[in-house]
């Protein structure tokens, strides 16, 4: 998109007030308040929803709840895609279906969304924090791999942390706020280590590698559908695989691992009540419909930002990683390290003209219920946590309409 000014550098001016200038000229044509993340719903999730309904059938059965696998699944060039009543659930009955087990512990970046950390302990499991890299903001497999060969040591072809005692089972990288996380070099190491790779590709729906989308470099992938996500079911999870017997399993599992049969109810193990229903898949199939148009109205107002920050100093807006086409589900502000300390101002700055921006994450290592988790040492988390800010990144600000 074609920006009509630019915010020139002036050396009279604080850094905080050309940055100030270029988020209002990027957001000149949106009306205050600007909101961080907002759903649009068209006459097509109207017609669905109605239809829904309509037929009665508005809880964990219905035709919409099978057809909306089937259209996300196709979207993202993976044979199974089963839904679940949102990210957590789906990342929990995920971990579970993988192996993992009570005291095992599982890496996670630190610079997450909670609902990853949380996930792993619903599983009885511990979560690992390990850092993140400035190239692509998700997890560091070099870092890591330092780490690993510090604190690790195999017995009987598994990985144990030397330190704990405790076995190492999974890495869960997430591909923050859209962009891939370095995708060889994550593979590269959970071959080495024998990791299992389960995705939290919550925030990257419609996001590529090298042409391939995210949620398919795992043996297993979650995707979100929560309200503030590309697109919305209200709230929502899938867990993506290639894996068939793994589908069986995940879909019996996460439909309290009932046996199939035309009256009884019988059931064959402790399941889990996570079906998403199928009203919720209705307003999804509408969703999905639309996602390439929303995934190219995010590239643009990502362009746009981009644009109105090439001159301004004192900050940048994080630019995808070479090879990626990220759908920028979140536009972020990256600080200058010496302007750290102007966040909490700009933030209010931007909440008092009408902009809803918020900070990072508090990392994960520095919440109460995490502090005591094992963890590598983390300088980027804790310097990302400082400097980066998240700014409006609704599809219809760059010109996505119903």
């Amino acid at each position: 998109m074609a920006i009509s000014a630019q915010v020139e550098p002036s050396a009279g001016k604080s850094p905080l007030s050309s940055i100030l200038e270029a988020i209002d000229l990027a957001l000149s044509s949106a009306e205050r308040p600007v909101a961080l993340h907002e759903p649009r719903f068209g006459a097509r999730e109207r017609e669905l929803v109605m239809d829904c309904i309509d037929t009665g059938w508005v809880s964990s059965a219905g035709r919409y709840v099978t057809l909306f696998e089937e259209m996300v699944a196709s979207a993202v060039g993976v044979p199974h895609a089963v839904a679940a009543v949102n990210g957590t659930t789906a990342l929990h009955a995920a971990l579970v279906l993988e192996g993992v087990r009570p005291g095992d512990e599982v890496i996670v970046p630190s610079i997450t969304f909670v609902a990853t950390a949380n996930a792993v302990s619903h599983a009885g499991a511990v979560p690992h924090f390990v850092d993140s890299t400035w190239t692509t903001m998700g997890l560091d497999p070099v870092a890591l791999d330092e780490h690993l060969q510090q604190v690790s040591v195999r017995r009987d072809g598994q990985l144990f942390n030397r330190q704990t005692g405790r076995r190492i089972r999974a890495v869960v990288p997430v591909h923050v706020f859209g962009h891939p996380v370095d995708v060889p070099q994550l593979q590269a190491l959970s071959a080495k280590y024998d990791l299992i790779v389960i995705e939290d590709a919550t925030e990257s729906l419609g996001s590529t590698w090298k042409g391939q989308a995210c949620g398919t470099f795992g043996h297993s992938a979650v995707l979100s559908f929560n309200g503030n996500k590309i697109i919305t079911t209200g709230g929502g999870g899938m867990i993506l695989t290639a894996d068939d017997q793994y589908a069986r399993r995940a879909r019996h599992l996460t439909t309290t691992a009932k046996i199939a049969h035309q009256w009884a109810f019988d059931h064959d193990e402790v399941g889990y009540n996570y079906r998403l229903p199928n009203i919720n898949a209705a307003l999804g199939c509408g969703q999905v419909e639309r996602l390439p148009a929303m995934v190219a109205a995010k590239r643009a107002l990502a362009d746009r930002y981009l644009q109105v920050f090439e001159n301004v100093s004192g900050a940048r807006i994080f630019r995808e990683p070479g090879g990626a086409a990220s759908n920028y589900w979140l536009n972020t502000l990256v600080l200058d390290s010496e302007f750290s300390d102007e966040r909490d101002a700009l933030l209010s700055r931007l909440r008092a003209d009408g902009i809803q921006a918020r900070p990072l994450w508090t990392p994960m290592h520095l919440l109460p219920m995490y502090r005591h988790c094992p963890r590598a040492p983390l300088p980027v988390a804790e310097d990302m946590s400082k400097r980066c800010i998240n700014l409006p990144s609704s599809p219809f600000l760059a010109g996505e309409r119903n």
